[in-house]
């Protein structure tokens, strides 16, 4: 009886505290209250964008790291700074003068400009990811040049050498979606190794190859083979570095399993693949490939002198295209590249550490960004702390902006597109929601646009941390939320 009557207590309470709450604050009462959540730390914030008015909240201003929904404050203020019809910019200049023979006597230098599409398999079909490097080629056979006395040299300097942004892991930065920011960029700063894995539970795997090639590269490989039909490994190094270490396991009996991870250096490896491509035209440098900050430390505007002639600039895909890619699939290098694309097209300055200050010099114009701390474009790094109510004054901002309807575009859509294909998918919200999701080991979020069915446009955002259940579950329970304020 003692059990029974302090259930129907705890009913009572919850009732009376739940009467006259709205129907999103009530589904939120009852997200929180779970026991899954019991040790987890929560932000929620949902605003109707015509009134400004608040709908619901849980601890709307506390500050927790959000994942991958960082990209928002990338994705946003590069359209909102750099323009969604900027195209960055790669550029081939010949240093020296070229004689009757058609030899060169200097260098060519490659002069990034940020653009993280250069042989991209998000922008390039399989099988033409040198298409770029052999236009290059083409074009200075076709300006007379049929030799090079000195080197091919690449130069990403004007986005620094701070390898990755503060706040990342040391088991994230050997791998794929741990690859830093640089001013030069190729295949996605992906580096894939083909593996023969063994017959049996614990035999050591052999790393077959690698693309691209990298010289003086050496693997340190303790992976072996495993039962479980999933990719276990973890790829260790860290930047600038050739040395990486392999652990965890791969399934059995496979022939050729590729596992991606970052690539040491993207500076040097496109002067080395560009190397290879005008030797396979008969164009021979005589000097070895190099990369700028090996043995030039000049400040850029004093680098490209008198002696230099541009000779090809490529433009790289629009902002808006880069952005879209960047929130559909959730891709950190594009969120890398596009906030350091902030700071560059500011100040000329592309580090990560200016393109920041740039970042929010521009948004504490607009709202109380106390409290708010962003270490990276991508959401990576667990010192990044935003609440939800940044995310919903940030999309407040966005939905007054000219570059709204961009915006929008670049998010995935419920049920239908990009992060956002499962989520409510053939429930209330489906169709209803343009949000960008993150997920982290033991965290969950979400921020984005809901248009409901009573015609309200909402911006929202839910940042769970530290729960107790699977992430599938805790998105389980967000979705409650979502379809009731899809139909608020």
């Amino acid at each position: 009886m003692k059990i029974l009557s302090s259930y129907l207590i705890f009913t009572l309470i919850s009732i009376q505290c739940a009467f006259g709450q709205n129907s999103v604050q009530n589904a939120v009462t009852v997200f929180k209250n779970n026991p899954a959540f019991t040790n987890a730390s929560i932000s929620f914030c949902a605003i109707d964008l015509a009134t400004g008015k608040t709908i619901a909240d849980h601890n709307p201003k506390v500050s927790l790291p959000p994942a991958s929904t960082t990209k928002l404050f990338s994705t946003a203020t590069a359209l909102e700074i750099v323009g969604p019809s900027y195209l960055p910019k790669t550029r081939l200049y010949i240093e020296g003068k070229v004689d009757e023979d058609g030899i060169l006597h200097g260098n060519i230098w490659i002069r990034g400009g940020g653009d993280p599409t250069l042989g991209s398999k998000y922008f390039c079909k399989e099988g033409t990811e040198n298409e770029f490097l052999k236009l290059w080629a083409d074009t200075l056979w076709e300006r007379g040049i049929k030799g090079i006395s000195g080197s091919i040299i690449a130069d990403g300097s004007e986005f620094g050498y701070a390898g990755v942004p503060d706040g990342w892991n040391w088991s994230d930065m050997g791998n794929y979606y741990g690859a830093g920011p640089s001013g030069l960029v190729l295949y996605d700063n992906m580096i894939k190794y083909s593996f023969k894995t063994g017959s049996s539970a614990g035999a050591k795997t052999e790393l077959i190859s690698t693309f691209p090639k990298v010289q003086n590269f050496q693997f340190h490989n303790y992976i072996t083979s495993s039962q479980k039909e999933i990719d276990n490994s973890t790829i260790f190094g860290a930047p600038f570095s050739t040395d990486r270490f392999g652990t965890g396991t791969l399934p059995l009996n496979n022939h050729s399993f590729v596992v991606k991870g970052s690539l040491p250096d993207p500076e040097y490896q496109i002067a080395y693949e560009f190397d290879k491509v005008l030797k396979a035209k008969g164009v021979l440098a005589q000097k070895k490939p190099l990369a700028a900050r090996q043995i030039d430390s000049s400040k850029v505007k004093e680098r490209y002198g008198e002696n230099f002639q541009l000779l090809y600039t490529q433009n790289g895909p629009s902002i808006l295209s880069i952005a879209t890619q960047t929130n559909m699939t959730s891709v950190n290098l594009f969120a890398e590249e596009l906030l350091c694309l902030i700071g560059y097209t500011v100040s000329e300055d592309g580090s990560t550490e200016n393109s920041l200050a740039q970042l929010e010099k521009y948004w504490e114009k607009k709202f109380d960004c106390s409290g708010l701390y962003i270490k990276d474009g991508s959401g990576l790094s667990r010192t990044n702390a935003i609440s939800s109510k940044h995310f919903c004054d940030l999309l407040s901002e966005m939905y007054k902006s000219p570059n709204y309807k961009a915006f929008l575009s670049t998010l995935p859509l419920s049920g239908c597109s990009g992060t956002l294909t499962s989520v409510c998918k053939n429930q209330l919200g489906h169709g209803k929601i343009r949000a960008k999701s993150g997920t982290m080991n033991r965290i969950k979020s979400y921020a984005g646009y809901i248009d409901s069915t009573s015609g309200k446009k909402i911006a929202f955002a839910i940042i769970v941390n530290n729960f107790n259940c699977s992430a599938s579950m805790v998105v389980d329970q967000m979705e409650k939320i979502f379809n009731v304020m899809s139909t608020y």
